[in-house]
């Protein structure tokens, strides 16, 4: 038989109740910060710093204003998050890849092609760069992580390097910064100007063929590059 509907009953519920409020609003609350972050990108990417509006960001992203600016403040501390959300999601990708237990060539060949699709699955991200570019960095300069994000990355480059120079595979003499570069200017290039690069070559860039053609040839040269040459 079950126990009588009582205030002591209702009172015995109210502590599990009380504690799964703040959780939910810690649930509600993540969800929509991220709400806000992907809204941002898009309205950053496709305007500018300057052109961008927060009510735009706001509809955007099924949020109150009110709400946006109590978790990012103003309109420069919302870029700035937006900004530092994006170079951290493509770090997170990078160390998903588990690149140590790879030998050097398949390793390089995998940062090389999850570069490249990563710009070309989030071409809001080289509009993104652009917009900070065209800022002269100066939003960037402010983000005191910044560089301690990227060294675990120029770190792994270079592990990548040495173990295929200590193998004969790879020359030594490689700058890791350097290589980065060049391995995201051919995702980011390609990417950035295609558009005007379809027209002015008569081809479809976005295609599947030219797309996976550009991929393999980025792979290419990054390895044409690293091999050591014979005497």
């Amino acid at each position: 038989m079950s126990e009588p509907f009582s205030a002591a009953a209702v009172r015995k519920a109210q502590p599990k109740a009380e504690a799964e409020a703040p959780a939910k609003r810690a649930r509600n609350s993540g969800k929509t910060k991220a709400a806000i972050l992907v809204a941002g990108r898009a309205e950053f990417a496709a305007r500018g710093f300057e052109g961008a509006r927060v009510d735009a960001i706001a509809v955007l992203a099924g949020a109150n204003k009110r709400l946006l600016y109590h978790y990012f403040g103003n309109k420069e501390d919302l870029y700035r998050a937006v900004l530092l959300d994006a170079y951290q999601e493509i770090r997170r990708g990078e160390r998903a890849l588990s690149l140590d237990q790879y030998g050097p060539v398949d390793a390089m060949d995998r940062l090389v092609r999850f570069t490249f699709r990563h710009f070309l699955a989030n071409p809001w991200f080289p509009r993104l760069l652009n917009t900070e570019n065209l800022e002269n960095a100066r939003f960037l300069k402010t983000l005191p992580d910044i560089q301690a994000l990227h060294s675990p990355l120029v770190g792994q480059i270079t592990t990548i390097v040495e173990r295929g120079a200590d193998v004969g595979i790879f020359r030594r003499d490689v700058d890791p910064v350097q290589l980065y570069i060049s391995i995201a200017a051919l995702g980011f290039f390609y990417v950035s100007n295609m558009a005007t690069l379809s027209v002015i070559f008569a081809r479809d860039l976005s295609g599947i063929d030219m797309v996976q053609e550009r991929e393999a040839q980025a792979v290419q040269m990054v390895l044409d590059y690293l091999r050591t040459q014979p005497a």
